[in-house]
């Protein structure tokens, strides 16, 4: 995994990995013809928990096919995607597959035990890539996904953006990586003033806080 460091507050105690909101963090790539592979290679880690529901957003239709090209070999992960032109009712199916998959996470991480119906089932993580413009609509009935694991591909430039991606695709308690190449520092840290929000450069044993 190709990774470089932003200037930072020391990396984040323990303690700080506090349950009941969201915590968020970055991770540098070095240059951008580095960074579809480090997602790669980081999604071929954290895959391997079992059901784990991971959300990965970006900005552009382009953007997203050249993720489901790349990260559809992936042998821990189950993978679809919401684009524009996908016909509602397959958008349905997607958003309530995704769901089933959350509460199951939920279940098993919250509750510490799974159902005993579980028992034999797909146990790979599943992932929806999805674009800005087809994330869930919250107003219009639309449940959010409640993914335990969001990865910004790209980072949002405006405030609005950022939240509108947590409220329509993080669980309360769940982790949010946004990768960074070069200029985005700049960003990163203007919706971290904007926000209150406080990013920590990703720790690299990431299943331990999973």
């Amino acid at each position: 995994m190709v990774m470089d460091s932003i200037d930072s507050p020391s990396p984040p105690s323990q303690s700080q990995y506090q349950i009941g909101h969201p915590r968020h963090f970055y991770l540098a790539v070095d240059r951008l013809q580095f960074k579809m592979q480090t997602l790669v290679d980081l999604l071929d880690l954290v895959g391997r928990r079992s059901c784990l529901p991971v959300v990965v957003c970006c900005s552009t239709r382009d953007d997203l096919d050249s993720l489901c090209s790349s990260l559809s070999p992936l042998p821990f992960i189950s993978s679809s995607a919401l684009y524009s032109d996908l016909a509602e009712d397959e958008r349905a199916f997607v958003l309530e597959k995704f769901c089933q998959v959350a509460t199951r996470w939920n279940q098993v991480n919250h509750a510490g035990a799974g159902n005993e119906d579980d028992v034999g089932k797909d146990d790979r993580s599943h992932m929806v890539i999805v674009t800005d413009a087809c994330l869930p609509l919250l107003t219009s009935g639309e449940s959010p996904m409640n993914a335990h694991l969001l990865i910004n591909y790209e980072l949002p430039a405006k405030k609005e953006t950022y939240g509108r991606r947590l409220a329509a695709c993080l669980t309360a308690d769940g982790i949010v990586i946004n990768m960074v190449v070069g200029g985005e520092v700049v960003t990163l840290k203007s919706i971290e003033e904007s926000t209150g929000i406080v990013m920590q450069e990703m720790p690299m044993q990431i299943l331990d806080i999973l």
